[in-house]
């Protein structure tokens, strides 16, 4: 027999279930009073005050009896709940709209009442207990002390993959909206018997919260197929406020006219409309997710390989001057009257081409190396290359390529730099085009591999500071293969 000494003791019967964070148990007091004991892990970076908000006279919330610590836990004593809304929908699967309805109006009830003062954060059916009579919600505060852990997998406890909302995904700052989104989910599995995005792994759920549409809803009035899509809106700011869905849920229990009810099935066509439109939107917004981590990683990657060759050339030749004077803001290492300067990455604009016939493959981010000498007779003072951050050569896989360009010979003109680096543009795109044009390549489209870079590189600032380099003879220098991707 396990007793626990809170304002009350307490004693441990059987083991109830158990949570992301916490297991649940049974108990009872002296007196008699029956009730649920959760044992809360104090985990690292989350302190017991993480559990408690103001919640103060609010109804349709289990209350907390009693509360403590007993070596590695925080204690939470409830009031024992008949059942949860999970161990509800397991014994009858879809529900009516009748029983639906009048546990949205609670669960509702709850959040409009909540509604600017406390935001659940993880609201599931777990979550939802039948206490007296009414469903009430539970473990407010459970979910912002899980975030607040310094655990690495502190995410996979913070949040509840097949209900959490598409700002949850993204880690943004959750409103009472997450809680309107996970309240769709809900409804929908009460009426249809299955969740509108089934999973099953993590990432497949975040996949389709982020970027999928729920399927249509085959039960219920068209009030509360509106409700339902509203609520699973991906926007936050396009989902009904609580007190929104509240009204309208209690409304949808009365019997309605057969105008109103024309009117309803009206509004759920234009509420799918927006359903779509708002898929759409999340969609754009996860692409830029996506390629703002690129970009992130592609900066990683060239900061890095520029270190390389930075501390490579200074070992090797430690009379070069290191700078940060390069024409484009860039770091320079100059020797004799050389002057080799590493451009900064760049976030590349989508659709950057601006020509007709522009390349398939997508550029993220990107960089450069210009290597200067003083002006010769033959109007020649270095060369460049471009660097770029992309897919060139498959879909979706992306690396750092390094390339270069000339002027065409039958323009009859020529660059001071040969050959020169372009940005992602008309110049380029021209270059990378399957026909004639005044620009092309002057060095294939190659990946950039470390070693071969730092040592041509290295051996061409040397060339340089003993004034041996020269425009190239020929261009291209290389045989160029149209190995990129086109449309």
């Amino acid at each position: 027999m396990t007793i626990i000494s809170l304002k009350k003791d307490w004693t441990l019967g059987e083991r109830l279930g158990a949570g992301g964070f916490g297991q649940v148990f049974a108990a009872e007091s002296p007196d008699g009073s029956k009730a649920a004991i959760k044992l809360v892990p104090k985990a690292p970076g989350a302190s017991r005050e993480l559990l408690f908000v103001d919640l103060k006279d609010a109804r349709g919330i289990v209350p907390i009896l009693d509360s403590g610590e007993q070596d590695e836990h925080w204690i939470l004593v409830m009031p024992r709940a008949s059942k949860s809304l999970r161990d509800h929908l397991t014994s009858t699967r879809a529900i009516g709209t009748t029983d639906a309805t009048s546990i949205l109006i609670d669960i509702a009830s709850a959040l409009a009442e909540l509604d600017g003062r406390v935001v659940h954060r993880d609201l599931k059916p777990e979550n939802v207990l039948y206490l007296d009579g009414r469903w009430c919600l539970s473990d407010f505060g459970i979910s912002r002390y899980a975030e607040a852990t310094t655990a690495p997998d502190t995410q996979k406890y913070s949040l509840s993959p097949p209900y959490a909302a598409p700002e949850r995904w993204r880690a943004e700052r959750a409103t009472s909206a997450a809680d309107v989104y996970a309240l769709g989910v809900m409804a929908f599995e009460m009426l249809c018997g299955n969740k509108p995005f089934p999973g099953p792994h993590i990432e497949d759920y975040r996949e389709q919260h982020l970027h999928n549409e729920p399927p249509p809803i085959d039960a219920g009035t068209s009030v509360l197929k509106a409700i339902i899509t509203e609520a699973l809106f991906k926007a936050p700011g396009a989902r009904p406020s609580p007190s929104n869905l509240l009204t309208r849920l209690t409304r949808s229990q009365q019997q309605r006219s057969a105008g109103l009810g024309r009117l309803s099935e009206a509004h759920l066509g234009e509420v799918a409309k927006q359903s779509e439109a708002a898929r759409q939107a999340s969609a754009a917004r996860t692409a830029a997710e996506q390629r703002s981590d690129l970009f992130r990683g592609a900066s990683a990657l060239i900061n890095g390989l520029y270190a390389e060759l930075s501390d490579a050339i200074l070992e090797a030749a430690p009379s070069a001057r290191n700078g940060k004077d390069g024409k484009r803001k860039g770091q320079t290492i100059s020797l004799g009257t050389a002057q080799l300067e590493l451009v900064p990455v760049f976030n590349t604009p989508l659709n950057p081409w601006e020509w007709r016939d522009a390349p398939a493959f997508d550029v993220v981010a990107q960089a450069g190396v210009i290597l200067r000498v003083p002006r010769d007779r033959y109007d020649f003072e270095g060369r460049s290359h471009s660097l770029w951050y992309c897919d060139a050569f498959e879909a979706g896989r992306f690396e750092w390529i390094e390339t270069a360009f000339m002027v065409s010979p039958l323009m009859g003109r020529n660059t001071t730099m040969r050959p020169f680096m372009a940005d992602p543009g008309i110049e380029a795109a021209k270059a990378l085009w399957a026909g004639m044009a005044e620009f092309q390549l002057a060095w294939p489209m190659e990946p950039v591999e470390s070693e071969a870079f730092i040592e041509r590189w290295a051996g061409w600032l040397a060339d340089a500071a003993q004034g041996r380099l020269h425009a190239p003879s020929t261009m291209p220098e290389k045989p160029i293969s149209q190995n990129w991707r086109r449309k």
